[in-house]
C-alpha cells in the first residue's frame, strides 16, 4: 500500500475545502439555520410532538443526513471528475498508484468533509433545541458509514459525467428529492398505509429511520434493517468502482 500517494491526494483534497471555505462550510450551516427557522418555526407550531420528541429536535437527523448525503456526492463528484475534465487524470493513472489507493484518497477526503460538516451542522442545531444522544457511538457509525457510502457513490458520479450538467443531475433530480420524501421533516407512520408502504421503496429512509434511532431510540424501520441497507448500497457502489476500474469505463477514454 502506498501510503505516501494516498496522503498527498488526501491532502491535496482537503486543501481544496480550506480554499473555498464560504461554499464548502458556510453555506450548508447557513441554510440549516435557514431549515430551522421555516421548518421549526412554521410546522413545528403545529406540530408539538412527532414520537415524544420535540418537532425541532426532530428534524434535525433529517437535516445532517441532507447535508451529509448531499456534500459527501458533490465532494467526491467533483473530486474525481475535475482531473477528468483538464487532463490530469492520466498522470494519476500512469503514477505508480493502485485503483484501491486512488479510491481511498478520494473517498476518504470526501467522506472526512462530509464528516466534519456534519458534526458542525449538529453543533448548528444544539444553538436552536436541545437534543439528547441516547447511542453517540451509533451516531457517529451511522455518519461515518453514511458519508463513505455517498462519497463512493459520488465518485463513480464523477466518473460517470462528462459535463458539469450531469455531475449535478443525479444528486439535483434524484437524490435530493428522495431525502426530502425519506422521512426528513416527518414520520413515515404519520403517511397513509398506502403510501407508507411505497416510501419504503426509497433507499434514503432507512439511512434517516437508522442516524434517527442513534439519537432518540425512535425509528420507522428496525435498526438492524437500517444498518444492512445502508451495507448493501456500499457493496454496490463497491462493485461499481471495482467494475469502472476493471474496465477502464470514462479512465482510459
Amino acid at each position: 500500500m502506498n501510503f505516501h500517494a494516498i496522503r498527498a491526494i488526501y491532502i491535496y483534497e482537503m486543501a481544496r475545502t480550506r480554499r473555498t471555505l464560504l461554499q464548502s462550510i458556510v453555506s450548508p450551516v447557513l441554510s440549516t439555520s435557514l431549515y430551522f427557522v421555516v421548518f421549526g418555526s412554521a410546522i413545528g407550531s403545529r406540530i408539538s410532538h412527532v414520537g415524544g420528541v420535540s418537532y425541532g429536535a426532530f428534524i434535525v437527523p433529517g437535516l445532517i443526513m441532507l447535508g451529509l448525503l448531499t456534500q459527501s456526492i458533490s465532494n467526491a463528484s467533483f473530486g474525481i471528475f475535475f482531473p477528468r475534465f483538464v487532463g490530469t487524470i492520466y498522470e494519476i493513472l500512469s503514477a505508480p498508484v493502485s485503483a484501491v489507493e486512488i479510491v481511498t484518497a478520494y473517498v476518504g477526503a470526501a467522506a472526512t468533509k462530509s464528516v466534519i460538516l456534519g458534526l458542525i451542522t449538529l453543533a448548528t442545531a444544539a444553538i436552536f433545541v436541545r437534543m439528547p444522544i441516547i447511542h453517540p457511538l451509533w451516531m457517529l457509525a451511522f455518519l461515518v458509514l453514511t458519508s463513505i457510502t455517498f462519497s463512493m457513490f459520488g465518485f463513480v458520479i464523477g466518473i460517470w459525467a462528462n459535463n458539469f450538467e450531469k455531475l449535478q443531475l443525479i444528486p439535483l433530480l434524484v437524490v435530493t428529492p428522495l431525502t426530502f420524501l425519506g422521512g426528513s421533516f416527518y414520520s413515515i407512520d404519520m403517511l397513509p398505509p398506502l403510501w407508507r408502504d411505497i416510501t419504503l421503496f426509497n433507499p434514503v429512509v432507512y439511512l434517516i429511520s437508522g442516524f434517527r434511532w442513534s439519537f432518540y431510540g425512535i425509528s420507522d424501520v428496525g435498526v438492524a434493517i437500517s444498518l444492512g441497507m445502508t451495507l448493501v448500497f456500499l457493496a454496490a457502489c463497491l462493485a461499481l468502482v471495482i467494475w469502472i476500474f476493471r474496465t477502464g469505463y470514462r479512465l482510459k477514454t
